[in-house]
């Protein structure tokens, strides 16, 4: 599968894994993904976020991600509809984590204690890696680069596209921005 990654998108992969070290999460997903590309800064993704101005809102965009995984995965909007209901889910994380460690919640289970020698990807993250060699294959490029990865995580709901929409990105914007900078390089 990794034969066909650009060096970009092998650097974001690598990024991911480095980042799941960083925060002592157990699997790499698409959180981790998501940081990784806001860290690059000289790739297609990179100049499509910089263009959406998630660059400058780095800061948000990874504690939005941090709370989103603290919660389990339940996005802004999610916890904003159960507030709705009465039910407020920072109680219910804190309540869970007051028992069972700091981020018992987090899609991992991991609670710090643990040491894995690889980073396995979740489920969720392994769907990204696929979707994007979906979507590249479906623009008809041989490669996949890491805008394929950046559409792939806006593509469908998830954490990241949950909390990039919230930031105001969606996976629309990305591709037109992505499709105006080729138009560019390709006149």
């Amino acid at each position: 599968m990794f034969e066909k990654f650009t060096a970009e998108a092998r650097a974001v992969v690598r990024g991911a894994v480095q980042q799941a070290d960083r925060t002592g999460s157990g699997t790499v997903g698409e959180p981790e993904l998501l940081v990784a590309l806001l860290d690059r800064t000289d790739s297609p993704a990179a100049g499509a976020l910089a263009a959406l101005g998630v660059h400058e809102r780095r800061e948000s965009v990874a504690d939005a991600l941090a709370a989103v995984r603290r919660r389990g995965g339940v996005s802004t909007a999610d916890a904003e509809a159960l507030a709705g209901l009465g039910i407020d889910i920072d109680a219910v994380v804190a309540r869970v984590e007051e028992a069972h460690g700091e981020g018992a919640l987090a899609p991992d289970g991991r609670t710090g204690r643990r040491k894995w020698a690889r980073r396995p990807f979740t489920a969720e993250g392994k769907s990204v890696l696929e979707r994007a060699l979906r979507i590249a294959a479906g623009r008809g490029e041989r490669h996949l680069g890491d805008e394929h990865l950046l559409m792939a995580l806006t593509a469908r709901p998830g954490p990241a596209a949950a909390v990039l929409a919230d930031h105001g990105v969606t996976y629309g914007d990305v591709v037109r921005v992505l499709d105006e900078a080729r138009g560019r390089c390709a006149s």
